[in-house]
């Protein structure tokens, strides 16, 4: 029914993510190839660069040889072509910088963008199985390695790679038996490379998971830092903070370690390697068989290819990484919403009739498969009807509203919206049908307009004052500093309890759909403000259709029909008089209401 969850660690990032070591890069590839121009011209300037570097162990040989060799009149000449090499690799250098830093900024922007506009296709239900805080950690954390990788790692692999290879035939060139010396260590080099390469790639893995779970922590303590401190559990939240920072820290030092024994080991065997044959170079010099300039640019050459190898092994743990990195977002990129439109969507009559219909209805949620939400569910809704459903918790109320905006589909049976299953139609055009305030009030870090505009976001001064005036929410945003511009602050923070459920009131009003559903919409409000927005909402109820979810039996009596549920079945059915009269679940809830009112 759901989506498939992310599984692996205890954050859900799974090692399914690598399937080859650096196959993810390939994800990566597919943003940075929208950008071909600017790859070209970092390329350019890349090959221009490790040419101008390579040069320069030449260029010391023309001077060593030709003006410190000859007369002394000419050694001008020889350190002006030095500078003009020195010249164009700072040029190429500097202009491979900005087109490389541009692509990593430009392809982590996409690939943000791509993750994003993918996860708000997705189902609540995988939201459920799947943490946002993760998600968020994803899209911050990771792609954050990312842009390192493009904006640099693979320029340097790049870099180095040539600088490698050219510089080794560059080496055949001026002492071919030096270099057939030097490459007999290459082996020797590359197998702790691979060795030392497999365990980074798993550290680096544990390594970025365990800092997800610390993001994920911070922002579910800072979330509820009202009941953290309410219930005197600083020290705990820090406790438990500190032990998470701590293995953060105890799996970063094994990723350290390796690469620092890695690093170690390579450039010992390098420079080992060449040292051994410097010291034959220096004996051919002695003996005539090579120049002293040539002996000078192998040592320089070979110092390049020396530290462009180790470069290789400093960077290979950053390409893995990215790898890695590639590959927990390529799970969210990969991931298909369950709840989808079909290929051919039935269209919906027009003009709306705003009636719903559950039909034998079965359904659990995924998170909860042993705990049925609904069963064998029957209800009709007439057009224009208000509808009250009441009863226990967990009796199944809010489910209705849930398979009503198809946020799931149910095991059996069938839900229609103006007599069409919604399984037939686009959930955009179903949705499009439906207002709904929700039983836990969602004001977005945004300002007051934004937030009312949420329920059509081309509503004018005058549609969102008048909503807000339906409301009874006005007066409250009228005084604001700067009025609907005013920014309300993280959850809406900067209003009341009772202010942010009326702005969520005034936001579905404003919507203007045929069908309401308000689960629990005057749940927090005072005695005064409910009876104001009680008015309101009457004449709202007027020629629409509207389902009120509300444990205060005192704000549905004038409800047309009331249905009362019990363990996903409704049990009784009637007016609020006939209810009360019959003595059973719904007169019992009302007794204790109104009697522990009258106490």
């Amino acid at each position: 029914m759901a989506a498939t969850p992310v599984t692996g660690d205890s954050n859900g990032a799974g090692e399914s993510a690598q399937p080859g070591k650096f196959a993810n890069l390939l994800i990566i590839w597919r943003f940075v190839a929208r950008y071909r121009g600017h790859v070209a011209g970092a390329i350019l300037a890349l090959v221009v660069a490790a040419a101008a570097t390579l040069a320069i162990p030449s260029a010391f040989r023309l001077i060593i040889d030709r003006g410190f060799g000859g007369d002394g009149a000419d050694i001008g000449r020889w350190f002006q072509y030095l500078l003009l090499i020195v010249a164009i690799m700072a040029a190429a250098t500097a202009t491979r910088f900005y087109f490389v830093s541009w692509l990593g900024e430009r392809v982590v922007a996409d690939l943000r963008i791509a993750v994003d506009r993918n996860l708000l296709r997705l189902e609540p239900a995988y939201f459920e199985e799947n943490r946002p805080s993760e998600i968020a950690s994803r899209l911050t954390a990771d792609t954050t390695i990312i842009e390192g990788v493009v904006g640099s790692t693979v320029s340097v692999v790049l870099r180095n790679v040539l600088m490698a290879f050219g510089g080794l035939a560059y080496l055949f060139a001026l002492a071919p038996r030096l270099t057939a010396m030097l490459l007999i260590v290459i082996p020797v080099v590359v197998l702790p490379i691979t060795f030392f390469g497999r365990k980074v790639r798993t550290v680096s893995r544990k390594s970025q998971d365990r800092v997800a779970e610390v993001g994920a922590m911070v922002d579910e303590t800072m979330g509820a830092m009202k009941i953290v401190q309410a219930f005197g559990q600083e020290e705990r939240e820090a406790s438990r903070f500190r032990t998470a920072v701590d293995a953060v820290f105890a799996t970063a030092k094994t990723r350290i370690l390796l690469r620092a024994v890695m690093t170690a080991v390579v450039i010992a065997l390098v420079f080992g390697s060449i040292t051994l044959v410097m010291w034959q170079g220096a004996l051919d010099v002695a003996a005539g068989r090579i120049s002293g300039g040539t002996i000078a640019a192998f040592v320089l050459t070979g110092g390049l290819v020396a530290g462009s190898f180790g470069a290789l092994t400093e960077v290979y743990g950053e390409l893995l990484r990215g790898a890695g990195a590639a590959g927990r977002l390529a799970e969210l990129l990969s991931q298909e919403p369950a709840i989808r439109a079909p290929t051919n969507p039935k269209p919906l009559p027009e003009p709306p009739l705003g009636t719903l219909a559950f039909d034998d209805i079965t359904f659990r949620y995924p998170t909860r498969p042993e705990v049925s939400a609904l069963t064998g569910f029957n209800l009709d809704v007439k057009r224009g009807e208000t509808l009250a459903v009441v009863g226990p918790s967990g009796a199944g109320k809010s489910t209705l509203f849930q398979l009503a905006q198809r946020f799931y589909d149910p095991e059996t049976g069938s839900v229609r919206i103006d007599g069409v299953d919604v399984r037939e139609a686009d959930p955009a055009d179903i949705r499009a049908r439906i207002a709904v305030v929700p039983q836990e009030t969602v004001i977005f870090a945004a300002s007051a307009r934004d937030n009312l505009r949420y329920g059509k976001w081309d509503a004018s001064d005058e549609e969102l004052w008048s909503a807000a005036e339906a409301a009874n929410a006005a007066d409250f945003l009228s005084a604001l500093p700067e009025g609907l511009d005013t920014y309300l602050g993280e959850g809406g923070a900067r209003l009341s309890g009772g202010q942010r459920q009326r702005v969520a009131i005034a936001r579905a009003l404003l919507r203007d759909a045929p069908l309401l559903l308000l689960d629990e919409a005057t749940s927090a409000l005072d005695a005064e403000s409910e009876r104001l927005v009680q008015q309101s909402l009457e004449r709202l109820f007027e020629n629409r259709t509207t389902l009120v979810i509300a444990h205060r039996l005192a704000t549905v009596r004038a409800a047309d029909r009331i249905v009362v549920m019990d363990k996903g079945e409704i049990v009784e059915e009637g007016t609020h008089d006939t209810l009360s009269a019959q003595n059973g679940l719904y007169a019992r809830l009302a007794r204790l209401q109104f009697e522990g009112l009258a106490a």
